[in-house]
């Protein structure tokens, strides 16, 4: 973390800094594991950024010790071949394959549409380590954060615990998976102090106003759900239109419902520099070098998180803001 606090500018957070812890205990589990685990990367376009991000995921593999195994298909293999064709079949050979532990399909040429999303889901929730299944999809979306892992080859879902206290889960339950980036960024906010450690576990954002501009399927809405169901209210902005998920208010009916409250969606009448200007946290993750978030729409010592590849703030956004922190 870098200060010019004698200047007045915002701190500047480096992601490395939050993920260190995590990488350390990456490391001791798997030198306590009996074996090499491999992960299987399937890239079917030729797209720059999705070579980037196989590119960048090698190179994390090597240096926590997992094997990564990268298979091209489509145009990745060749100019004559399209888009995402073959990936389906070499997601089907990877499920198979009993030697394959996890698998990540690079691609944003599949993960788009209805009918563009369906290799994803081809990929065993055994073997998925995005969180992008729709049984991890769908926890993700209504709270359920602890599973049997019986339950990931079952039409029968996980009964939900009584009460969850902290994110340790109860005896013969894992961790729902959930997608890699929103998770980051929830971190990073962990880490900042945006969540208050004093509050229940699964409320520690409460309080806190935060906008989520860009809501993709990938980041953007799950990253919103996240933080909404951890409490805050949440503004997410996207090209056509603006809602609000809160998990708020409650019913009274909800203090005996069998799953645990879970954000709702509403639309919102207020503009982009409105939601701004209330707003404790702004997360930006539009894919467009020309886009800016204009740094007189901010409220005075907020947090800004960069999520793009390319900068969506001005230049001057650390004179306004009280840290700022980048994770693609």
């Amino acid at each position: 973390m870098t200060s010019d606090h004698a200047s007045g500018k915002g701190l500047l957070l480096k992601a490395d800094v939050v993920a260190e812890p995590f990488r350390d205990e990456v490391k001791t589990c798997l030198a306590q594991a009996s074996r090499t685990p491999t992960l299987v990367g399937i890239l079917g376009t030729s797209a720059a950024p999705s070579k980037f991000y196989a590119d960048f995921t090698r190179k994390q593999c090597d240096a926590l010790g997992v094997r990564f195994v990268l298979k091209t298909v489509g145009s990745a293999e060749s100019t004559e071949r399209a888009d995402g064709e073959g990936v389906e079949e070499a997601i089907i050979e990877a499920n198979e394959d009993q030697g394959v532990d996890g698998i990540m399909a690079h691609g944003s040429s599949f993960t788009c549409t209805c009918r563009e999303r369906t290799p994803l889901q081809i990929v065993s929730p055994l073997k998925d380590v995005e969180g992008l299944h729709f049984k991890f999809h769908y926890n993700l979306y209504h709270n359920i954060r602890f599973i049997e892992p019986t339950s990931l080859t079952s039409s029968v879902a996980s009964p939900v615990p009584n009460s969850v206290k902290d994110d340790v889960p109860p005896p013969g339950m894992v961790k729902s998976i959930l997608p890699c980036t929103p998770l980051g960024v929830v971190k990073c906010l962990e880490h900042i102090g945006v969540y208050n450690k004093i509050l229940t576990y699964g409320d520690r954002a409460y309080g806190k106003t935060i906008t989520v501009i860009n809501r993709s399927e990938v980041v953007g809405r799950p990253l919103a759900a996240l933080l909404a169901n951890d409490g805050a209210r949440v503004f997410s902005v996207d090209i056509d239109a603006i809602q609000e998920y809160t998990k708020r208010p409650r019913t009274s009916s909800e203090a005996t419902r069998k799953y645990l409250p879970h954000h709702v969606a509403h639309p919102s009448q207020l503009s982009l520099p409105e939601c701004l200007a209330i707003s404790d946290v702004v997360i930006s993750a539009v894919p467009s070098a020309e886009y800016r978030v204009k740094t007189e729409w901010l409220k005075e010592g907020c947090i800004i998180v960069n999520v793009a590849a390319d900068k969506n703030f001005e230049k001057d956004v650390r004179d306004k803001v009280c840290c700022t922190s980048g994770i693609v």
